[in-house]
């Protein structure tokens, strides 16, 4: 059985197409390193799940993908939770393990360092800012954030709605606030009565969201200059491909917020992104790191959103990695669609812990293994691995020694840090934030005349002859033509599947 094991494992992951090397099956307890199992570089547009309990491993599975992605010219995102990937840029450093490892799977490890870029969510920490107005990050997006209720999202919808046709740019928190503020007033109320379904008592609790939303901090993640989703995707000028790094220690504490933005990021790539079928290569691959974060509380319509952004946007030749601690963190119809998966160890101490390992073992197919064991027992840097095939059919299941990445398995120095962010050519025009006139100096500069006295009320004077201005603008020509040209504008913002604004060419 052993055997025929590794003869199945070896004609399985042979290819004929340009592959990522993952490690070498384990046979007996070591590395069988003739039994290579590898990953077709085409099918990554395919999606897939790194999953694994806590301190199994996944994060350097993520940072050896990642590289070899790099060195084939694949642009490569990665959201830095802890703060422990931004070791990609430096080479790594070998030891007696790494050696004797290497040597067991037949790696032919060599140190390197890989071209990055650092972001940071808002500029809150060190990386380029990253940031996006509420217009264009819509209301969809916004009322996960919040934590909304659906009657409470929808009335953020007509709000949104009210802003978009009216000229009213929400480009941060402000700005919203602002407009909210003037539907509940006075002078808003003839506008507020004809959305209809808002409430001045739902529009208070929005209110009092976004008031507390501030308070936290969240002021410096939305503005401008927006984050165009078009520079994750350049390679550096010896052709590898960057890899993008967004640094969140910064906002840990507010998770909705971070899962929430990455998710913008990967709608507004769907929405600008042409179509290019399957490609040789991924035009980019995303690593959706804490993915259980985007899905906690999500509503019925986040999660149909999620699951036709993933099941469409691989047709844009974009890659997604979602990675979390079970595959049950990931709702069916989007688990359907990871063809490839790297699961790690996991632990199987409680009853939710069975119960989580059962669920994981059925998402796999048919094998030799008796998954429910190999995966409490697998080591740390050990996998259970199927992908797929050049022609879309899964490969078998294997279990793997996964290979060690050839960059530092640690946080870099922060000398590195600062010098490629400063050195970046996207710092000038990221760096300092800017405050243009939108919905909040618009709606402030509202002037609104008081009605005239009826007490003493002036002898009316002769109505003076129109002048030529007072002709022409009073002309139903030109009437109609102002009312075509506030439709046109009002119909300049369109929205996507997400509720996010589509970029204007």
């Amino acid at each position: 059985m052993t055997g025929e094991l590794v003869d199945k494992v070896t004609a399985g992951y042979t290819f004929g197409t340009p592959t990522l090397d993952l490690g070498a099956l384990v046979d007996g307890g070591v590395g069988v390193p003739t039994a290579q199992v590898r990953i077709p570089l085409a099918v990554l547009n395919r999606h897939g799940l790194v999953a694994g309990a806590t301190g199994t491993g996944k994060t350097k599975t993520l940072q050896l993908i990642a590289e070899q992605l790099s060195a084939a010219g694949v642009p490569v995102f990665l959201a830095d939770i802890k703060g422990d990937v931004s070791g990609m840029a430096v080479p790594g450093e070998t030891n007696d393990k790494l050696t004797a490892r290497a040597a067991e799977i037949g790696q032919d490890w060599q140190p390197a360092g890989y071209p990055c870029e650092f972001y940071a969510l808002g500029g809150q920490g060190t990386g380029i800012p990253v940031r996006a107005t509420l217009t264009a990050f819509g209301p969809t997006l916004l009322a996960k954030v919040l934590g909304l209720s659906e009657v409470q999202e929808s009335s953020l919808n007509l709000i949104f709605h009210f802003a978009d046709k009216n000229g009213l740019p929400l480009l941060d928190l402000k700005d919203l606030r602002a407009v909210i503020q003037y539907l509940t007033g006075e002078e808003g109320g003839a506008a507020l009565k004809e959305l209809g379904g808002l409430s001045k008592q739902t529009a208070g609790v929005l209110l009092r969201e976004l008031i507390g939303f501030a308070d936290k901090g969240a002021d410096q993640f939305f503005g401008e200059p927006e984050f165009e989703t078009a520079d994750l995707l350049r390679t550096a000028p010896d052709g590898r491909g960057l890899v993008s790094i967004l640094e969140l220690p910064g906002v840990i504490t507010q998770p909705a917020l971070f899962s929430t933005f990455l998710m913008w990021l990967v709608a507004d790539l769907f929405e600008t992104l042409p179509e290019v079928g399957d490609p040789e290569k991924p035009k980019l691959v995303f690593f959706f790191d804490e993915a259980h974060l985007l899905f906690k509380d999500a509503s019925k319509a986040f999660l149909e959103s999620i699951t036709q952004t993933v099941r469409l946007i691989r047709s844009k030749g974009v890659g997604i990695f979602f990675v979390t601690q079970t595959p049950k963190d990931v709702p069916a119809d989007v688990l359907a669609q990871l063809g490839n998966r790297v699961q790690h160890a996991l632990r199987a101490y409680t009853p939710e812990d069975a119960k989580a390992l059962k669920a994981t073992v059925s998402t796999f197919p048919k094998s030799e293994y008796d998954l429910a064991e190999v995966l409490t027992t697998l080591g740390t840097g050990e996998a259970v691995v199927t992908v797929l095939s050049e022609k879309g059919a899964p490969t078998p299941v294997a279990w793997t020694k996964l290979r060690a990445p050839q960059s530092l398995m640690a946080p870099a120095p922060a000398e590195t840090l600062e010098s490629t962010v400063k050195g970046s050519p996207l710092y000038p025009k990221y760096a300092e934030p800017i405050d243009r006139e939108s919905a909040y100096e618009k709606l402030a500069a509202r002037v609104t005349t008081p009605a005239p006295s009826t007490e003493d009320k002036p002898k009316r004077e002769p109505k003076p002859e129109p002048g030529m201005v007072e002709q022409v603008m009073g002309s139903s020509a030109v009437k109609s033509f102002l009312r075509s040209a506030a439709s046109t504008i009002g119909r300049e913002i369109t929205r996507s599947i997400f509720g996010t604004a589509k970029r204007r060419r």
